[in-house]
């Protein structure tokens, strides 16, 4: 819904009534992930895209039929031999949608869920897909310190409640299930969990002209970067027009204070590029400590061996040195910094969707990875 929250919100406030088609599960080689959404204006206009034009059209009628008659529908499409190119998703993989009426009475909250997004304060929106009628379209919202709205039953809430927050807070999207009444072991309710935490961080280390091609590169990827080195002379604004923020001050101090003020999480890329022990590994110290997603060090093989030395000397477990990736990057043959920056983007891909880093080309079986791999109810889970 991120992508199409300006539309939407601006229907909205005027209560026109919008068709809006989300992408609640996946199967195989789907072309998008969960949470993807596309809406139908009142005056017939389409935004976004559900599958990348595979199924568009057949989803455009669906959205118009739910706009008209206010009941939400679960709908599956996949491939099959009769309607591939017809209405089937010709990539081969399998997605399902919850088709649903928003306008001020059905989605009162959609304001402050938007207020929260613009503000990047972490909030949830959950929906019932499947289930009793009366509670198919329900829905709850979900922020670190409250709720509003309701799934039908205070226990179902109070159940949804826990276990979305600990989505949230690794931003993960996907469905949940549960019993009437709330109880976990339950079938007789489908959730989706739409987490809209702010960006994951991409924190660079070393001000140099590699570090100003990654930052470019993390930006395009949509992380909220920021540059940190100790020397005031080469890290300013107009070296690193692509960061989100340029610190002055040294590594490892400001690396700790962000992580003592909650700013580091699981999502988190830490790349290291000083190439320099006085820097690099004093604040290596602090991130491979962390639960982050990703850490990297540049440097030559020689570098490497000896900063893993005096990692060690420096007392650092070799359960916490396994997670370094030191020479940073994927072996692409890069050589300018543009060029690095891209064989370091691709090791963070690689490293958050278990990719291997091969051509594809010279592999067979299904395209995308999954970032979380757990069945619920048949459905996976997909953050």
């Amino acid at each position: 819904m991120r992508d199409v929250l300006d539309e939407l919100l601006s229907w909205w406030k005027t209560d026109q009534p919008v068709g809006m088609a989300t992408v609640v599960a996946t199967w195989r080689s789907s072309p998008r992930p969960s949470g993807a959404t596309m809406l139908v204006g009142p005056d017939g206009t389409a935004v976004g895209s559900v599958s990348g034009g595979c199924v568009e059209g057949a989803v455009y009628e669906l959205c118009q039929d739910v706009k008209d008659t206010g009941e939400p529908v679960l709908q599956r499409y996949g491939i099959s031999d009769d309607d591939a190119f017809t209405i089937g998703l010709t990539c081969g993989g399998i997605i399902d949608l919850f088709v649903e009426k928003v306008d001020r009475t059905t989605f009162p909250e959609l304001g402050d869920v938007a207020a929260s997004i613009s503000a990047a304060e972490p909030v949830a929106v959950v929906t019932c897909v499947d289930g009793p009628a009366d509670r198919r379209g329900r829905r709850l919202i979900v922020w670190p310190d409250r709720r509003a709205g309701s799934l039908g039953h205070d226990r179902l809430d109070d159940a949804a409640t826990d276990d979305v927050r600990g989505l949230l807070a690794g931003g993960r999207t996907g469905p949940l299930r549960y019993g009437h009444d709330g109880e976990r072991r339950g079938d007789d309710l489908l959730l989706f969990v739409s987490a809209y935490a702010p960006r994951p961080r991409l924190i660079v280390f070393g001000a140099i002209d590699f570090a100003a091609a990654v930052a470019k590169a993390g930006a395009f990827l949509g992380y909220h970067v920021t540059v940190c080195d100790a020397r005031p002379v080469f890290a300013t604004r107009k070296r690193f027009p692509d960061a989100d923020e340029v610190i002055v001050d040294w590594p490892h101090r400001y690396l700790a204070r962000e992580v003592a003020g909650q700013r580091v999480d699981e999502r988190t890329a830490i790349c290291v590029l000083t190439h320099d022990p006085k820097f690099d590994v004093p604040v290596l110290e602090v991130a491979l400590a962390q639960p982050v997603a990703f850490v990297g060090a540049m440097g030559s093989r020689r570098t490497h061996d000896d900063r893993m030395a005096r990692l060690r000397a420096a007392g650092v477990p070799e359960e916490q040195l396994v997670r370094l990736a030191s020479p940073i990057g994927l072996d692409l043959g890069a050589r300018t910094p543009e060029e690095t920056a891209i064989s370091i983007a691709a090791e963070i891909i690689s490293t958050r969707w278990g990719g291997k880093g091969a051509r594809l080309s010279d592999l067979d079986g299904r395209i995308h990875h999954d970032l979380v791999s757990d069945d619920v109810g048949g459905l996976t889970v997909n953050s």
